[in-house]
């Protein structure tokens, strides 16, 4: 029998650690195909090169068993799971794990992710697909409380899949020891202060990205941001259908 086939990517970058976290995990459950983007494509959610070459570079497996494959993507990370399905993989993967992103994908964050747009591309297709995130944006974070979890998590959909049109986005809080894993929502929340300026050495302004993450329910107890701000890792549900069936009527109301 083969070995099931596990495709993992990130948008933190094939040189990030933890990609290579996840790889080790994952290449005790089958052969494994890493397809990663050369450089990092954090906040990239769903785009995907359309006017620009992708080029693929194979990389030597110097740090694995011989059942891992590397591969790097000069593009962002929905272009390395379309590559990887069409002109890399030898067979269609029974899992698809993304990460461990290095920074929160908890709350708001889901629609901005790189990470999870990878998994939700996998998902359109029908691939059980994982994403991991570790809220800690250090590429020297300690990653090591995560690998029961995702050892566990990924086990149990390699064997039982998941339903149609969904997908996992797993969070974990960083420098703690994990109390347990909580199956959630995410938190409804914004961003503020989102952009600092700057001046330039010629006296122009520049705009960096930065702000802070506002909870908008910080009571609400069926929530990850809730969970993770007391030390659990989360769960949650996401399908990457983003359309409301139930709204129908009440547009038809409006425009009708």
């Amino acid at each position: 029998m083969e070995k099931p086939l596990i495709l993992i990517s990130n948008d933190d970058g094939i040189a990030a650690p933890g990609i290579h976290v996840l790889a080790r995990i994952a290449q005790q459950l089958g052969d494994v195909f890493i397809v990663a983007p050369d450089s990092p494509q954090s906040g990239m959610s769903s785009a995907m090169s359309v006017n620009t070459p992708l080029r693929v570079k194979r990389h030597e497996n110097t740090d694995y068993n011989d059942n891992v494959n590397i591969f790097s993507v000069t593009g962002t990370p929905v272009d390395c799971i379309k590559l990887a399905m069409n002109n890399i993989l030898p067979r269609r993967p029974d899992l698809m794990l993304c990460g461990i992103n290095h920074g929160s994908n908890a709350g708001n964050n889901l629609i901005y992710s790189g990470t999870m747009g990878a998994v939700m591309e996998a998902c359109m297709i029908g691939i059980p697909a994982v994403g991991y995130s570790l809220m800690h944006h250090s590429m020297a974070a300690d990653f090591s409380q995560t690998v029961p979890y995702i050892e566990k998590i990924s086990k149990a959909v390699l064997s039982k899949g998941l339903p149609s049109g969904l997908c996992l986005n797993v969070n974990f809080p960083a420098k703690v020891a994990v109390e347990g894993l909580k199956v959630v929502r995410s938190a409804k929340s914004h961003w503020t202060e989102e952009y600092r300026e700057y001046i330039d050495p010629t006296g122009r302004p520049f705009y960096w990205l930065t702000g802070k993450q506002i909870d908008e329910e910080p009571e609400a107890t069926d929530t990850d941001l809730y969970w993770l701000g007391r030390n659990y890792a989360t769960v949650v549900p996401v399908t990457p259908d983003q359309t409301n069936p139930a709204a129908i009527q009440t547009v038809l109301s409006i425009v009708g």
